[in-house]
């Protein structure tokens, strides 16, 4: 069983976090969850519904998944140089590190993903990605995987690269087992991304 810290911190995009979640819990027995946040008190996400905590980052570092969500409030966690400093440990010691959305750029702000691919949210791209400008970022891609940094664009799409994280660590058989149990259709095409031009970034 795999070890999977979801981070959280106030005001976390809703499905940012649980879409991912859903995916990642797997079909029983591959993930073992764990709620991570700076304190153990109950943390809002934007919508105002609150999360217990199961650990906190001064009790472990050491994980074998990271997952980051977005939301507005992410980029302030940068200020908070402990919790960054944090991120830069938990994800040297992981086996895969996913970041969605807004995420991604926090996650770039800790310089892991320096000289790397990734991509982020594209209604608040060219807002947001100078403050990781060594990273590279990529305009059109519905999820990007370098190595073991995975990272998606806005929001419904963590949950593609969820299923794709869960594709590459048990196989294409399982992650499409999660998929038709959750209903769910799948874009397995990480290009695939009418968001991008929408946004006018292509």
């Amino acid at each position: 069983m795999k070890t999977l810290a979801a981070v959280v911190f106030p005001g976390f995009e809703t499905l940012d976090y649980f879409g991912p979640m859903e995916m990642l819990g797997g079909l029983g027995g591959q993930t073992e969850i764990i709620t991570v946040a700076k304190t153990r008190d109950p943390v809002p996400s934007v919508h105002g519904q609150r999360i217990m905590v199961d650990k906190t980052i001064a009790e472990k570092n050491d994980y074998d998944l990271l997952f980051i969500p977005g939301g507005d409030s992410a980029l302030d966690e940068a200020k908070d140089e402990e919790f960054m400093q944090w991120l830069r440990e938990a994800s040297a010691n992981a086996e895969r590190v996913m970041a969605v959305c807004t995420g991604t750029v926090l996650l770039g702000m800790t310089g892991v993903l320096d000289g790397r691919r990734a991509t982020t949210n594209k209604l608040d791209f060219l807002k947001t990605v100078p403050l990781a400008p060594q990273v590279d970022w990529v305009k059109e891609a519905r999820w990007v995987e370098d190595g073991k940094f995975f990272t998606s664009s806005g929001v419904s799409a963590g949950m593609d690269m969820a299923l794709a994280v869960m594709a590459d660590l048990f196989g294409m058989a399982m992650a499409d087992r999660i998929a038709l149990g959750c209903e769910y259709e799948w874009h397995k095409d990480a290009n695939r991304d009418p968001f991008a031009k929408s946004a006018g970034l292509v």
